[in-house]
């Protein structure tokens, strides 16, 4: 059963938390509409859909994305006013060890606020980003123009795709090209000047085509004017926005990753740093809690402004080395598993040595 100290301090925890978080969001809430009034305006906007397609999902976004930072400043916060007040001593007079302490309610509230991060990360904030995209799509950025040029795909082991443009708009590309490889010796070859998908069919229609089957004795050559054919791709395949990531649910991201690596499919990375990141900034609440327990549970001359100082600056340079890990992973130079976890390593070390040598 919890102490009456424990309630205490979770109350202290998660009521910085919330009230940081919240305080946050509203300044955020306000800068962002002062950025986007002209747009909403010039697109006409309803403003209903400005807030609750909008604002009610721009605000898990901005929440979730640097909780973990926030309750460390808000661990450092509470537990500064109660070394102030040498509430901190008071508890260890009393018995209770700096341990107990540690473990007891302040890790209960990292474990509530991390599983509380976890389930937004992998599936609410993704959803709501879904919304606040189509939004964005809608009544902010226009509509998305592909300006890629030889693009290539492999859509399954043995096929392979390329088409020199591609326009997302009428859904039509130009120079379409499809080889089929089997025991690395190319089978068949699909070519045409454009290339066009169907809705209604759910099918791909090729213009002046030219379709070549190859076997190891001969080659058979039809030449055609239009062609309807299925080939195992989608308009949605051409899309290279990498903002989609977050618009995924951690099922739909995995799946998405499977099918693009198979493809050979660039910026993969992208998408794999963007799995890995749910996990990895979650968890990194327990380490921040441990830091800024050890911080600020020292009564100092300094006091509460002293230790906030030291919050920040701690801030500063996870945010630094997740976004200088994160930057070799997306340029292909480090693994973006390693990548998202070594800043948690690193802080996971600083947090152990100033728990061993924090006031006891």
């Amino acid at each position: 059963m919890l102490k009456k100290i424990d309630q205490y301090i979770i109350t202290k925890f998660l009521g910085a938390f919330f009230y940081t978080i919240l305080l946050f969001a509203a300044m955020a809430v306000v800068i962002d509409i002062s950025e986007r009034i002209d747009d909403f305006m010039e697109k006409e906007a309803p403003f209903y859909l400005i807030i609750t397609e909008y604002y009610f999902n721009f605000v898990p976004y901005i929440i979730f994305l640097l909780a973990p930072l926030f309750i460390f400043i808000a661990v450092i916060f509470f537990t500064s006013q109660m070394a102030s007040r040498s509430e901190i001593v008071a508890t260890f007079g009393s018995g209770i060890s700096f341990y107990r302490l540690l473990l007891g309610p302040y890790l209960f509230s990292a474990t509530f606020l991390v599983l509380l991060q976890l389930f937004a990360n992998h599936y609410w904030v993704p959803r709501a980003n879904a919304t606040k995209i189509e939004f964005e799509n809608q009544y902010v950025r226009g509509k998305y123009i592909n300006t890629d040029r030889n693009i290539h795909i492999q859509i399954d082991p043995e096929n392979y795709i390329y088409v020199e443009t591609y326009n997302n708009r009428d859904t039509s590309a130009r120079k379409f090209t499809l080889e089929r490889f089997v025991d690395k010796k190319m089978v068949y070859k699909l070519s045409s000047d454009r290339l066009k998908y169907m809705n209604n069919l759910k099918k791909w229609r090729v213009e002046s085509y030219v379709e070549r089957k190859i076997d190891s004795l001969q080659e058979k050559v039809i030449r055609g004017n239009v062609l309807d054919t299925a080939i195992g791709l989608s308009p949605a395949d051409f899309d290279r926005r990498t903002n989609y990531k977050e618009a995924m649910t951690t099922p739909e991201l995995q799946e998405f990753i499977a099918k693009e690596r198979m493809k050979g499919a660039p910026f993969v990375e992208f998408y794999e740093v963007e799995l890995y990141r749910r996990t990895a900034i979650p968890f990194a609440t327990f380490i921040l809690t441990l830091i800024g327990f050890s911080i600020a549970s020292r009564k100092v001359r300094g006091g509460m402004g002293l230790h906030i100082a030291v919050g920040v600056a701690i801030s500063a340079a996870y945010i630094l080395f997740l976004q200088f890990s994160t930057t070799y992973a997306t340029n292909g130079t480090l693994s973006p598993l390693l990548s998202v976890w070594i800043p948690n390593i690193i802080f996971g070390i600083l947090s152990i040595y100033l728990m061993l040598k924090a006031q006891k």
